[in-house]
């Protein structure tokens, strides 16, 4: 399968896909998700953490029988090998193209220049997989087999199948494969909702090219979101994943299969005791939508959503920094169309509660476009309840201030004046007020010059006096939704 060396774009994330490319790399990829009856429910997307009693004893866990796992379900764990041919250039001072006779009697001739030659180069990757179905259906990740022209799979038992490759989903990095055979081994499948984090888990799969490799650890998190990623609320852990492992299951200590090993988390290129796995109802959710209808389709609200803090929250008069801050509408989406805000802070969606803003999109994604969603929202102080329709996710008056210049804001530390007419047009947005030069709480909070203020704590500021007017009545907190650039984000500011 593919692995993708670390860039300067990914050595300051940190993340890498798991993968491996004998000559060459291949490019990563990544994640989404659908409702699957078999699957985990929608609570999956918290984070869970056993509770226990103040001052009870805890009894140590024994732990789980690894041997039995790897002899019952190891046999349903395939390779999965592929092959692409990608055009390279041909360089005439190589070695390889100096000695061949052919080319030397032409590259003299007038008009020749071997450097623009190209030729057809094989590219082989590897990565791993498990048998969902004993006629032959198995899951995978999506950038094992992207852009592969022949995907083989390789079971525990040496036997080799030509593959086809039924769908793959992106977004979701999750991929179905199709074998022509018969009762071939089955993985189990586990309950998402019942692992916590300090559970028992395992991994096999072929890191390295080393087939049916074990390899154990715990949970280290649930619901961890990813940079560039929204819809995969993956497990977090902290077993031992490298090139060739992705695909692979991940197994519970009842040897029930949890998630597909996707990702790791590296400075090095290599496992550094971070490590990722897709929820298994995320991954059926995909397979069902493929196997039923070839393809895959998304949900989406279409908002853009923010984490809360405890500046944030208070700013909201929320008693705690639960749920996903609302900064941002797509125009006529689903969420512009139920009625939600800039500065709504969405508590509960269909009844299922957000502790933090990356539960959102997971919730979202076990939804079908059409589908209706009940909202509970927290706007001025107060709970409200809207029901959106959700769509499908895409593969992907003018207002002058009459009060002109610049105002000094002393207590938020800003100079603003009101955005033109074309300003304004150009920012897409009805009015504002442009930061011309900032200090004090606000330089502390990272306001910058040249960002728009839109709003305080929900409320839309149209003027220079109106701004002041609501700073005014803040005395600890307050948070200030801007404009920077074409985004729109919350900042959270303590006055002084």
């Amino acid at each position: 399968m593919k692995f993708k060396k670390i860039t300067i774009a990914l050595v300051s994330a940190g993340l890498l896909t798991i993968g491996t490319a004998n000559a060459f790399s291949w490019n990563a990829a990544n994640w989404f998700q659908k409702k699957t009856e078999p699957a985990a429910s929608k609570a999956s997307s918290t984070n869970t953490i056993a509770q226990v009693p103040p001052n009870a004893p805890i009894a140590p866990m024994t732990a789980p029988n690894y041997r039995a796992i790897v002899a019952r379900y190891g046999s349903a764990v395939v390779g999965v090998n592929t092959e692409a041919m990608h055009k390279t250039s041909i360089n005439s001072d190589s070695d390889s193209f100096s000695n061949d006779p052919f080319f030397r009697f032409f590259r003299n001739m007038p008009g020749f220049n071997g450097n623009g030659l190209e030729r057809d180069t094989p590219v082989r990757g590897q990565g791993s997989g498990f048998i969902l179905s004993p006629d032959g259906v198995i899951l995978t990740n999506a950038h094992v087999v992207r852009d592969a022209d022949e995907v083989t799979v390789k079971l525990s038992d040496r036997r080799e199948y030509k593959a086809k490759v039924l769908g793959s989903d992106k977004a979701t990095d999750v991929a179905v494969l199709k074998i022509n055979a018969s009762n071939l081994p089955v993985v189990s499948i586990g309950n998402t909702n019942e692992l916590s984090v300090g559970d028992y888990v395992l991994a096999i799969g072929a890191p390295f090219g080393f087939e049916q490799s074990a390899t154990a650890g715990i949970v280290s998190a649930k619901s961890r979101s990813l940079p560039g990623d929204g819809y995969v609320p993956f497990i977090q852990t902290d077993v031992a994943v490298n090139p060739g492992n992705s695909g692979g299951p991940l197994f519970d200590a009842s040897g029930n299969v949890v998630g597909i090993n996707s990702q790791i988390y590296s400075q090095t290129g290599g496992y550094q005791g971070v490590s990722f796995a897709i929820p298994i109802d995320v991954a059926l959710n995909v397979e069902n939508q493929i196997v039923k209808t070839g393809k895959v389709v998304h949900a989406r609200l279409g908002v853009t959503i923010q984490e809360l803090n405890q500046t944030l929250a208070e700013s909201f008069k929320l008693k705690q920094p639960d749920g996903a801050l609302v900064s941002n509408i797509s125009p006529d989406s689903a969420a512009a169309k139920a009625g939600l805000q800039s500065g709504d802070v969405i508590l509960k969606f269909d009844g299922h509660p957000l502790k933090r803003s990356t539960d959102l999109p997971a919730l979202v994604g076990t939804e079908k476009p059409g589908d209706k969603a009940v909202l509970e929202v927290w706007r001025g102080g107060r709970t409200i309840n809207l029901t959106a329709v959700l769509e499908a996710a895409n593969d992907v008056s003018e207002h002058e201030d009459p009060t002109p210049g610049a105002h000094k804001q002393g207590k938020l530390g800003v100079a603003v004046r009101p955005l033109t007419g074309d300003e304004a047009r150009q920012a897409g947005i009805a009015a504002g007020l442009i930061v011309e030069q900032v200090g004090g709480a606000a330089a502390r909070a990272g306001v910058e010059p040249g960002d728009v203020i839109l709003a305080i704590n929900g409320s839309p500021v149209r003027s220079a006096n109106q701004l002041q007017s609501l700073v005014s009545k803040q005395s600890k907190h307050l948070a200030l939704l801007i404009q920077r650039g074409d985004a729109k984000i919350f900042i959270p500011v303590t006055l002084g």
